[in-house]
């Protein structure tokens, strides 16, 4: 059996993930993430887990073969339960499902549990992996002080640079909270001073030809490009943009399989820019990141390719 780790509004890459483990007569178990809460009946251990989820359904983890860490979401908290007692609430239930996870850390994984909190953990410990790796990356600071800003400003921007939380606040491909990338030209740095109550990664503002989607799935390179230049961000970015297809060069992806393997990685979301200088920059690697629309518009076989690397390994670590 495999289970799928996801959330309760996840659909459309998951149901296809589903369904193709239909055609190979390997059954599956989704669990999501948001509703490892009261909803569902939990004991553990230590050596296995049983648990029956919201509606109804049963499963002990001695039958998990594999697991298929598609998207972690926040634990949903009870309306009703007093403001007191959220945050131990959500505390405890956090922890509970951190000892659920390790309980399977022995089958195979994608991505690996501890390698993907890491990665999507730390931007700044990708950049450097990147870089070790010859791809190319814009000049960063992640930092809260106003007046390193302001230097960095001055010294790499050339009077535009962005903004960004070192988290992703996007949750689907339908664009739910989704998070905004600033511009920070002449005007709008003065206003910097608030940055000591949420530190920001800040680089240089790049012209672009256009961005690259490429998820990366244990050698193989699926690439959407998008045709927007005048952007900082294609997802939040309004008109008339569409995905095509798009051709890695051969050195730009034995750079990013090197960076991948050594992150400890099976999948991830990278997001590159074609800048009009003809470099490629590499921007981050998003271990849960999303690639639906990559499937949906350019019918590339992603979910496919990831059953079957779980399936090619589970059969393995019989």
């Amino acid at each position: 059996m495999i289970l799928c780790i996801t959330h309760s509004k996840d659909f459309y890459n998951i149901d296809i993930f589903f369904e193709y483990l239909k055609t190979k007569n390997i059954p599956y178990f989704r669990l999501n993430s948001d509703r490892l809460n009261h909803l569902q009946k939990i004991s553990i251990n230590e050596f296995f887990f049983e648990l029956t989820d919201e509606f109804g359904n049963y499963f002990n983890s001695k039958n998990i073969q594999a697991v298929w860490h598609r998207k972690s979401w926040r634990i949903d908290i009870p309306e009703e339960l007093d403001q007191d007692y959220q945050k131990i609430f959500l505390k405890e239930y956090s922890t509970l499902r951190y000892n659920l996870f390790t309980i399977l850390e022995d089958v195979p994984w994608i991505n690996p549990f501890e390698n993907e909190n890491k990665i999507d953990g730390n931007k700044m410990f990708q950049l450097k992996i990147a870089q070790k790796n010859s791809l190319l990356i814009p000049k960063t600071i992640f930092s809260n002080d106003e007046e390193k800003i302001t230097t960095f400003f001055h010294e790499n921007c050339n009077g535009k640079m962005v903004a960004k939380l070192h988290g992703v606040i996007s949750k689907s491909m339908g664009g739910e909270d989704l998070f905004s990338t600033t511009i920070i030209d002449e005007d709008s740095l003065e206003h910097i001073s608030d940055i000591a109550y949420c530190p920001m990664i800040f680089q240089p503002y790049i012209d672009k030809e256009y961005e690259l989607r490429i998820l990366y799935m244990d050698g193989e390179f699926f690439t959407g490009k998008i045709n927007n230049s005048e952007n900082a961000d294609w997802r939040v970015a309004d008109g008339n943009y569409f995905w095509s297809e798009y051709d890695l060069p051969e050195n730009i992806k034995f750079n990013l399989n090197s960076m991948m393997k050594e992150m400890g990685l099976y999948i991830g979301a990278i997001d590159m820019i074609k800048s009009k200088d003809g470099n490629y920059y590499f921007l981050e690697v998003n271990p849960q990141g999303e690639w639906g629309m990559l499937q949906k518009e350019l019918n590339f076989p992603i979910a496919e390719r990831i059953a079957d690397n779980l399936i090619k390994r589970m059969k393995t670590n019989e």
